[in-house]
């Protein structure tokens, strides 16, 4: 397999950027999926919300191979998690921490990064095996400056905050410590894709990895 766990996870420390595609039908997924990896990010996350994500994240993996890094976002329990990596996913996202899920996706060698918010959830989630931890939400408890305060007494612990990301604070999102951000909505624009305009998800690509490459910059510091 051409994604190892090791893998994965450089490209997302390269990257620092994970579009979730959260639609209401697996048309729109795969749309927003093409428009994504059109935009040079080459990753993207499905959410088991998604109708049929299952099979949306087969024909992903079909149609793009090795041009995109797949992962699975939503996953609730460890049944779910194994049938998403069945399907392709290379990574497994959570809203919570369910250890189970941990365990089954390092039973197939898939990093893991379960949903926390306070301190003592990081900690558990860290400890529990998380490759990453997702805060989640981020945005409604304070955004970079939650972030702040959370890598203070935890710098050892990769973050990557959700919820709340958008443009206007990507890059400070990333000034502050995150190991990568994830962005649902602001990027993944429903009623674009639904309007017959997938261009624009493709320039708001274009404009998140630009900001996360200025905040990474050596001008920026």
């Amino acid at each position: 397999m051409f994604w190892t766990r090791e893998k994965t996870l450089a490209e997302i420390r390269n990257i620092r950027l994970i579009p979730i595609v959260r639609t209401p039908s697996a048309a729109d997924a795969s749309l927003a999926a093409e428009a994504i990896i059109r935009g040079g990010i080459g990753i993207a996350e499905i959410t088991m919300t998604v109708p049929h994500a299952l099979h949306v994240m087969e024909e992903v993996v079909e149609k793009y191979g090795r041009q995109v890094l797949l992962g699975a976002g939503t996953v609730l329990d460890s049944e779910t998690c194994r049938a998403a990596i069945l399907a392709g996913a290379e990574f497994i996202v959570t809203p919570s921490l369910d250890v189970q899920v941990i365990e089954m996706a390092r039973r197939y060698s898939k990093p893991c990064f379960p949903g926390a918010l306070t301190p003592t959830e990081v900690l558990t989630a860290w400890q529990a095996g998380a490759d990453m931890v997702k805060i989640f939400p981020c945005g409604p408890v304070g955004g970079p400056k939650y972030l702040k305060a959370l890598k203070g007494p935890l710098p050892q612990i990769e973050m990557v905050p959700t919820g709340g990301v958008n443009l206007e604070n990507a890059a400070e999102f990333i000034r502050t410590g995150a190991a990568a951000i994830a962005v649902g909505s602001e990027l993944v624009d429903l009623k674009a894709l639904r309007g017959g305009t997938p261009e624009i998800v493709t320039e708001r690509s274009r404009k998140f990895l630009d900001a996360v490459r200025a905040a990474t910059s050596p001008a920026t510091g």
